[in-house]
């Protein structure tokens, strides 16, 4: 993982280097079996200004666990039938202070950051503004690493990589196109 001294870093090299070095920490035995990478975000107590995205996986066996014969598809890309747990996460959690000082500090200077003394309607468009920032920046970890050949590297070949948010309120649609945006055509 990329480390980072007195605090400081780039807000957007980061997440590169960081998913980069969690790819690499997958187990050697799974991988063979690993055919889709995914980018699950998530926040920290479901608090807006604490998201993260925890990097994982599904597996050959998870599919062949969940499989249905009336739709074998559906376990093979919907989150719901997916590995969940136990992935390393990064952002604006405990997990990963680096990157939790660096997105408080890159959302403050934006003006994004609010303490819950505004009004609803300023809150809500806060907490949206936020959510899509982290997302659309989080989309880039997905994607680079295809360009530049990591996922193979760390893999033994390339794989696609799935974007999701389960709760995302404010984003009907978004993780089809982010997950093709992390994707080669």
């Amino acid at each position: 993982m990329l480390v980072l001294t007195a605090g400081r870093g780039d807000f957007r090299a980061y997440p590169l280097e960081a998913a980069t070095g969690v790819l690499e920490r997958f187990p050697e035995e799974l991988r063979p079996e690993i055919y889709a990478l995914s980018s699950r975000i998530r926040r920290v107590d479901d608090d807006d200004r604490r998201p993260y995205v925890a990097i994982g996986y599904n597996t050959e066996s998870r599919y062949e666990a969940e499989r249905r014969p009336e739709d074998p598809g559906e376990a093979r890309w919907n989150y719901a039938c997916r590995l969940l747990d136990g992935f390393e996460m990064l952002g604006n959690c405990p997990e990963d202070p680096a990157d939790g000082a660096l997105y408080a500090e890159e959302v403050r200077r934006l003006g994004l950051w609010f303490d819950g003394d505004d009004d609803a309607a300023e809150l809500d468009a806060a907490r949206e503004l936020l959510g899509l920032r982290f997302a659309g920046v989080r989309v880039r970890p997905a994607r680079d690493p295809h360009a530049g050949g990591r996922i193979g590297k760390a893999l033994g070949r390339p794989l696609p990589v799935v974007v999701f948010d389960m709760y995302c309120m404010y984003c009907s649609g978004w993780e089809i196109e982010a997950t093709q945006a992390a994707n080669p055509p």
